[in-house]
């Protein structure tokens, strides 16, 4: 057995920061922006509803207020360069779209963009919760469309394999995991 190792409290959250890192999309007027998030989440079934960081200094917060919409992308591999750059730059003073070469399309019921080349798109209205989006930068949306790349995604599962694309999962100092292979426990 290993031994333990004690762990900065201040680095303690990337112990459990193995969700997907997204690509907040938002939109308001012609203005839009795409932003890197490591800290989402699901936070219910019916109706579904996520969870998502989005710090007040950002433009993306801004056009989320204005507009009341987001949408999370999920990107693979092939977007990691992409996703790192988009977290890494303000949209006040870059078109990321254009400065990433991300191509985008029309979403279903939102107003805000949706990535191409993802392996899932989350649709959201914001739930207003203004203490907890003032005090924690936390924003919670009803997810109200969904969508997944149907090589990674299938009968409501990942499939095993994804088509050759997995979930990235940021884990700080410019480093990702990427998902493995399913394991199956004999129930």
């Amino acid at each position: 057995m290993s031994a333990r190792i004690p762990v900065d409290l201040a680095k303690s959250y990337r112990l459990l920061n193995h969700g997907p890192t997204v690509l907040v999309t938002s939109a308001h007027g012609d203005a839009r922006n795409v932003m890197a998030a490591a800290w989402s989440m699901p936070l219910d079934f019916s109706p579904p509803k996520v969870a998502v960081v989005i710090d007040r200094n950002t433009w993306t917060r801004e056009l989320v207020e204005a507009s009341g919409e987001f949408a999370l992308n999920i990107p693979s591999r092939e977007l990691a360069a992409a996703t790192l750059a988009a977290g890494s730059v303000s949209g006040r003073d870059t078109d990321k779209f254009a400065a990433q070469r991300l191509q985008s399309f029309a979403a279903g019921k939102i107003g805000a963009p949706l990535i191409e080349g993802c392996i899932g798109w989350l649709e959201c209205r914001v739930i207003p919760e203004p203490h907890i989006q003032a005090g924690y930068d936390l924003f919670l949306g009803e997810v109200v469309a969904a969508w997944a790349d149907e090589a990674a995604f299938a009968e409501g599962h990942w499939r095993d394999g994804q088509g050759g694309r997995r979930s990235i999962h940021y884990i700080a100092g410019g480093n990702f995991f990427e998902t493995g292979p399913a394991l199956e426990i004999d129930k």
